[in-house]
């Protein structure tokens, strides 16, 4: 087991090997509209709950260990809820699931339900309708995408949007190629320092267990509530859905390649 002393001191070495390899960002500013999870202290546990396949469960391992190479939190892993199909939020922590949720379009997404400013509960889905095809089903998809999307649920978007570019080196790049691309890089653990370290809160939103919104699998358009933003000729989207007195749910989507999402809002998101 890492000691904190340990998960830094590699931390720090494989900041160094990836700037070896890649381009820094040193201007970008990756934070999720400042949403985080409340704490009270600086370095906080969070739980990830294991909702997948014996073939996603060490890519989960993989994606716990990268994350908690940051200073201010320490993830792990425990057993998750019973029905991944649903992924049903937990309060205080995040539910990773995989399953075949068919053709609907995205390869993975990522939800936080937020109140205020603060991150409540967060689900991560991997949709194996694609990750069981020859186009998905590597490697280096499974870790950029595992990656990706729980660095959503901590609070961090993209630092880069262009599938089409050089690589930048992390798993908040998109990209058509994610050799290099599979692990978090020095600038996301960077961000999380600026997210985190900038104050403390009097209450925290981490590990509680009050009951999780349920009775919702959020796996469509139609749940996600208005578009907010549009990306990459309709490859990627953000949603926002209010549930009413300062609660909202953020759904970020990645679609699959020549995947869409629709119909919503009068028309279709295509790739």
């Amino acid at each position: 087991m890492f000691t904190t002393f340990h998960r830094r001191s590699l931390a720090v070495l494989l900041a160094g090997l990836a700037f070896a390899a890649f381009p820094a960002l040193t201007s970008a500013t990756h934070s999720w509209g400042g949403y985080h999870w409340a704490r009270t202290v600086t370095e906080f546990p969070l739980k990830l709950g294991d909702n997948v396949s014996n073939t996603w469960d060490p890519y989960l391992a993989t994606a716990s260990t990268d994350w908690s190479f940051s200073e201010v939190l320490n993830t792990s892993i425990v057993t998750g809820t019973k029905d991944p199909k649903r992924c049903q939020p937990t309060s205080g922590r995040v539910e990773v699931c995989s399953a075949t949720y068919g053709n609907k379009g995205w390869l993975g997404l990522a939800q936080i339900w937020l109140s205020g400013p603060h991150i409540t509960q967060g689900t991560v889905k991997l949709n194996d309708t694609y990750f069981n095809t020859t186009r998905y089903n590597t490697p280096a998809w499974r870790r950029l995408v595992m990656c990706q999307e729980i660095g959503h649920t901590l609070g961090l978007d993209h630092q880069d949007e262009n599938f089409t570019n050089a690589n930048v080196g992390t798993c908040t790049d998109y990209t058509n190629n994610p050799a290099g691309n599979e692990h978090p890089n020095q600038h996301d653990y960077d961000q999380l320092v600026t997210i985190y370290n900038n104050h403390t809160d009097s209450t925290t939103t981490v590990g509680q267990t009050a009951a999780a919104l349920a009775g919702n699998d959020f796996e469509t358009p139609a749940q996600w509530g208005k578009l907010v933003r549009l990306t990459n000729n309709g490859r990627t989207a953000l949603f926002e859905l209010d549930l009413g007195r300062g609660h909202k749910l953020f759904t970020f989507v990645i679609l699959a390649e020549g995947g869409k999402l629709g119909p919503f809002m009068g028309g279709d998101i295509r790739q």
